[in-house]
């Protein structure tokens, strides 16, 4: 697992993210930013790990995030943040119809926090987006098995067990550069439409 310099630059940044998150709970326990910061940051963590354990590292997310909305259940946020986290673990089950199941998931949380926030346009894009994540999802791992079953034959097994291992753990970094690229790219639109100045009057 090879990371670039913006890679390793990502993985302290959200670790410090995570750590300072963790030890501001020790003082308040209440803060719901706090939490949905937590969760944020193990989300953007779970891209670097193995798929088991990003799963779990998703999973802790969505409880810490979960929790934030037991205290804030208005939080915008922490709803957007829970339907990222729903749909990053859909795109590692290959199974397409569990993998439903956590895209609806997604599609509840991005419409609730649609429902807070009518005006953001970062939730409306991401509700757009989750309704054809189903579709990326098929194309992606049908890509992936073609992938792997006509990677060739190699001399050995083992050989041939760690080219599939490697080709997993690309189409993985491939899946996560996809939706870190969908949501970078509706994050900056809605970020330019909120800082686009008035017109004159």
């Amino acid at each position: 697992m090879e990371f670039s310099q913006s890679d390793f630059d990502r993985l302290l940044l959200f670790e410090h993210a995570r750590k300072t998150a963790e030890t501001q709970y020790a003082v308040d326990p209440l803060d719901s930013e706090n939490l949905t910061k937590w969760g944020g940051a193990l989300l953007e963590l779970s891209q670097f790990q193995s798929v088991p354990d990003a799963k779990k590292m998703i999973n802790d997310a969505i409880s810490k995030l979960e929790e934030a909305l037991t205290i804030n259940p208005a939080k915008g946020d922490a709803l957007w943040c829970i339907g990222n986290a729903h749909t990053s673990y859909a795109f590692l089950v290959p199974d397409i119809d569990e993998a439903k199941v956590y895209f609806n998931k997604a599609s509840e949380y991005f419409q609730k926090a649609a429902d807070e926030d009518p005006s953001n346009e970062l939730y409306r894009k991401s509700l757009e987006v989750a309704a054809k994540a189903s579709e990326l999802h098929m194309e992606i791992h049908k890509h992936g098995m073609s992938q792997q079953t006509t990677g060739g034959e190699s001399s050995t097994s083992s050989s041939s067990k760690s080219s599939k291992k490697k080709k997993s753990s690309d189409l993985k970094y491939d899946i996560f550069g996809w939706i870190i690229l969908a949501v970078g790219i509706v994050a900056w639109a809605g970020m330019a439409k909120s800082n686009t100045p008035s017109p004159p009057r």
